[in-house]
């Protein structure tokens, strides 16, 4: 079972990465997975946390950050050095294979440590602000996607990767919303509260 799996993620690697390719995902990929394209992003949530949400707003960017930062370790220095899986870019099995567009990492393949921040960060926004703004929902999930994807399509993680990084990020990211919630929820929703600041 483990081999077909890994099998098939080969695969789909290669059709992600070398086949399903066109020039518009040529540039746009290896631009997502650059952390300095999302700065003005970032600098943008922290702004509109704080400015409608005042000291409350300080609090979701502190358990958002903490999240992040709790996937990115779980990730990167826990499972990563556990799962000690090679890099496709580093695959003897795929060698010439790969069509590498970024420079090829030494670290650890699984799980993708992109995918999981990523989606820490989507889905603790998603617990906090869905239910009162839904469109949101399919912009977060489909940003965290985004960058995910294109770390296959890049070269440097197998699709496997990113699906792991994926849900442990999702339930880091749920649960870090949902402890928030659990405490906050009263007057980061009160319309009436809201209206007062």
């Amino acid at each position: 079972m483990l081999e077909w799996l890994l099998n098939l993620d080969y695969r789909l690697f290669v059709l992600i990465n070398s086949h399903w390719t066109n020039s518009l995902f040529d540039f746009v990929c290896p631009l997502l997975r650059n952390r300095f394209l999302w700065v003005p992003l970032y600098v943008f949530l922290f702004s509109f946390f704080v400015i409608n949400f005042q000291r409350k707003g300080w609090l979701i960017i502190a358990f958002m950050i903490l999240s992040v930062a709790f996937a990115d370790q779980i990730s990167s220095h826990l499972l990563k050095p556990s799962v000690h899986r090679t890099r496709p870019c580093n695959q003897e099995i795929l060698a010439g294979k790969v069509r590498m567009m970024v420079d090829c990492s030494n670290s650890y393949s699984f799980p993708s440590s992109h995918a999981s921040n990523h989606f820490a960060a989507a889905i603790f926004l998603l617990t906090l602000f869905a239910r009162r703004r839904k469109w949101l929902m399919l912009i977060l999930v489909f940003w965290a996607f985004a960058i995910s994807y294109s770390q296959v399509y890049v070269g440097l993680h197998y699709p496997l990767d990113i699906l792991g990084g994926a849900i442990i990020g999702s339930l880091i990211g749920w649960a870090g919303g949902s402890f928030f919630l659990k405490f906050s929820s009263q007057f980061l929703f009160n319309d009436s509260n809201n209206k007062n600041q």
